[in-house]
């Protein structure tokens, strides 16, 4: 356990020092983790990497480059900017609401591979910063995905534990998801009101530019948007169909792949493959914290500090549920505050799960590894030549979290508590 602990806050360190790619940190770390903790063998390090997120990384970052290539994304930047008339808060709350309302209905992570290379030619277009727009892409999606069953993993994997249905999710968290998010997207804009500023000239030629012409190939086109439109509702129904949603992504890539004319080669060139070993690696270490019961210990703790009095057992839950999400991953850690939920809660009390729920999912704003959406973000942006560093998303982060989980108590206590 020892090693285990100090392996990964060892890498959370240089991570956080930005001194040396993550990446190259957590494979080592996670090489580290499999040669001397003893009882996490290697079959242990791959049973605990998730390939559902695996699959879904890849599958979707083919079919963004893809569709990238025909020029769509050009064309839907420039309808964005033209129709916020360059306004800059416009701008923000047109790019912040559908992110969030896409990460409900579809994902947060799917929606952010989509998202944030749209952002990037708004950005161009406007001649604004992008990561301003990116991180609150990022904390909106994660915010909204906190609304349904498939918004959020946590969500996800709380749902298979509790047998909570679709419209519980939303009726239970919903309203705290569409206060939560009004304070956070209006204290951002705020925030980053100076860096958004867009030049009248800039707004000008915006909304003179001919969006159709941004179309560099129609025929490809026709050949690859209908794929990528086929798999965002196949997205919203993969659970009626039985399917994983990597099942889903990685199906999409292969049909576009067959009716590409882009050589094999090249579209998976274009993988993000730092992001993905990052995630590999991220999942190994974390396995063994589960594996030798560091997580485990410290989910225990929170039967000890409350001492079975419901009030400050659901307090605990949230609160635990948000640092542990915050430092780990939300993924894993719910993971493994699943079975701490089901012994505090032996009536069956399903305010618990909703604690739980909004803890992990508030949590994963707090660093820029703290849930999948964040570190995918995380790749697009250094593939483009503009990275968030892990102290610039933690700035945001950390306050944002703790406005959410303040909101999300009061929530819980009112809703759960008092009523």
């Amino acid at each position: 356990m020892a090693v285990a602990i100090a392996t990964f806050l060892i890498a959370l360190a240089l991570i956080a020092s930005e001194r040396l790619h993550r990446t190259k940190v957590a494979l080592l770390g996670a090489a580290i983790v499999v040669l001397f903790v003893p009882g996490f063998s290697q079959e242990a390090a791959i049973e605990s990497v998730d390939f559902n997120t695996i699959g879904l990384l890849t599958g979707m970052m083919i079919l963004v480059y893809l569709t990238q290539q025909t020029g769509v994304y050009d064309y839907v930047a420039i309808r964005a900017g033209q129709i916020s008339k360059g306004d800059p808060l416009r701008v923000v709350l047109s790019l912040a609401c559908t992110t969030a309302l896409l990460s409900a209905f579809l994902d947060n992570l799917t929606t952010v591979l989509l998202v944030v290379p749209i952002t990037f030619l708004l950005a161009d277009a406007l001649d604004i910063d992008p990561i301003p727009l990116v991180i609150i892409e990022v904390i909106a999606s994660n915010i909204g995905g906190t609304a349904t069953l498939i918004g959020d993993p946590p969500n996800i994997i709380i749902s298979g534990a509790s047998g909570l249905t679709f419209n519980e999710f939303i009726f239970n968290l919903a309203p705290i998801v569409v206060v939560t998010f009004a304070v956070v997207v209006g204290g951002l804009y705020l925030f980053y009101r100076s860096k958004l500023q867009i030049d009248p000239k800039d707004r000008a030629l915006v909304m003179e530019l001919d969006a159709a012409a941004s179309i560099r190939d129609s025929d490809e086109l026709r050949r690859t948007v209908p794929v990528l439109i086929a798999t965002i509702l196949a997205f919203f129904v993969h659970q009626l169909l039985g399917v994983e949603p990597a099942t889903v992504a990685l199906t999409g890539a292969a049909v576009g792949l067959l009716v590409t004319r882009i050589p094999l080669d090249q579209a998976l060139s274009k993988i993000e493959w730092p992001t993905l070993f990052f995630f590999v690696a991220l999942f190994v270490m974390v396995g063994a914290l589960e594996v030798t019961g560091a997580i485990g210990h410290v989910a225990d703790a929170v039967k000890n500090v409350t001492g079975g009095d419901r009030t400050a057992e659901l307090v605990g839950v949230l609160w635990i549920g948000g640092v542990g999400s915050a430092v780990v991953d939300n993924i894993p850690f719910t993971t493994a505050m699943i079975p701490v939920v089901r012994e505090l809660n032996p009536t069956g009390d399903d305010a618990y799960w909703w604690a739980l729920a909004l803890g992990a999912c508030f949590g994963g704003n707090a660093t820029i590894i703290a849930a999948a959406a964040n570190v995918a973000a995380a790749g697009l942006t250094e593939r483009a030549g503009r990275p968030i560093g892990f102290v610039t998303f933690l700035r945001v982060g950390i306050p944002v979290t703790l406005v959410s989980m303040l909101l999300a108590t009061a929530y819980v206590l009112l809703r759960y508590v008092v009523i």
